[in-house]
């Protein structure tokens, strides 16, 4: 008897292993360091880790409600309003989310139908298409301005149709670090009001903008608001994003459809870290101290960058710098990204990774969410290009 393997139609027939991935694990088969993924090498607070460890050691350890726990949804509420200056509803409008990237497919599954088409603009994190195509839907892409990452409105005016449903905007910006500033947003209002597009805001860095400037959220625009699924990730706020643990803000009647389709793929989220993320929110110094911690990591770095052949690109958000090697190389942005990872010793994301097909600009990208010991490591090799 011959035991068969059925065949399956990919859903995603496109998509493989993504360059994260690929990049991590040279790293690790090199000794690199690893300034590719995005997350940091440091430990959080440990007040942190003993108010979830308390919610466990007091029992606080079976299924949650499914729209999250009720006090991590009001001390959501209280930051959402204190920061932005509108007021969700707690019980109606918050949802506890097993991080953003699960927000941002939710969102997409509740309001996307086959044929629809959702708006992104490159360069965009991996997920968006993938999420968009699952819910048989098109993306549509619109180009950021090459090299500067500026919003094109007319383009994306141009892009708008009877079948867009969504855009999904991301402010900071990962990958370029760049911000949208209040004009920015003040323009994005005024070309949907005539529509019924819906706003996907990935604000996961709302904590990392530098130089004094601050975080333009959906949520400051009434008229915004009333549209958008605002997703922010604790585990980037509070250096767990191993934690998984995110949440979405949106009007009741966005939220119940959002809430019918989270019920089903996620259901509900790790109790204890739940708990322990509300006692930790009443003091809000951590993420209002963040912009400062960041910051001063970003100019440590950047400082040290002065020393090679990069070019330094804006860092404005988020906790990348991008940098540009056309004084160093003329190879694609993965060759070269393979160069900086088996031979310097150093990883970094090429931009091209961002771009459907990619798009070469001779632009990677660093992460400096990391040590200052592990920043000096680094440095030290890319001295030496």
């Amino acid at each position: 008897m011959v035991i068969r393997t059925p065949h399956v139609d990919s859903r995603l027939p496109q998509v493989g292993t993504t360059i994260f991935s690929v990049m991590s694990a040279l790293a690790q088969q090199h000794g690199a360091v690893n300034l590719g993924q995005g997350f940091p090498d440091f430990d959080c607070d440990p007040k942190l880790i003993d108010a979830v460890t308390h919610a466990m050691r007091s029992g606080l350890n079976q299924y949650p409600p499914m729209t999250g726990v009720p006090a991590l949804r009001e001390a959501i509420a209280e930051k959402l309003a204190a920061l932005y200056g509108h007021r969700y509803d707690a019980g109606n409008e918050i949802t506890v989310t097993a991080g953003a990237t699960q927000a941002i497919l939710t969102a997409v599954l509740a309001i996307v139908h086959p044929g629809d088409e959702v708006i992104v603009l490159d360069p965009c994190y991996d997920s968006y298409e993938p999420n968009i195509v699952l819910a048989g839907g098109r993306a549509v892409h619109v180009p950021l301005t090459p090299r500067t990452f500026r919003p094109d409105f007319a383009a994306i005016a141009a892009a708008l149709s009877p079948r867009t449903r969504a855009i999904i905007v991301n402010t900071p910006h990962n990958p370029s670090a760049t911000i949208w500033s209040a004009e920015d947003m003040q323009r994005l209002a005024g070309l949907l009001r005539p529509t019924d597009v819906i706003v996907i805001a990935d604000e996961v860095y709302e904590h990392m903008v530098y130089d004094g400037r601050r975080h333009e959220s959906a949520a400051r625009i009434p008229e915004l608001a009333a549209r958008s699924f605002i997703v922010s990730s604790f585990g980037k706020t509070y250096h767990v994003t191993g934690w998984k643990v995110g949440y979405v803000a949106a009007p009741a009647s966005l939220m119940a459809e959002f809430r019918k389709v989270h019920q089903f793929n996620v259901f509900t989220v790790n109790t204890p870290v739940q708990h322990g993320l509300a006692a930790y929110m009443a003091d809000p110094t951590p993420y209002l101290e963040l912009p400062a911690f960041y910051q001063r990591k970003r100019d440590l770095f950047r400082a040290g960058l002065t020393g090679t052949r990069f070019a330094l690109l804006p860092s404005e958000g988020s906790y990348f710098q991008c940098v540009d090697y056309s004084a160093i190389s003329d190879v694609t942005e993965e060759a070269f990204c393979r160069h900086l990872t088996c031979d310097i010793g150093v990883a970094a994301i090429p931009l091209s990774a961002f771009y459907p097909g990619g798009f070469e600009q001779r632009i990677v990208r660093f992460c400096f969410a990391k040590t200052d010991a592990t920043l000096a490591r680094a440095l030290e090799r890319l001295v030496a290009l």
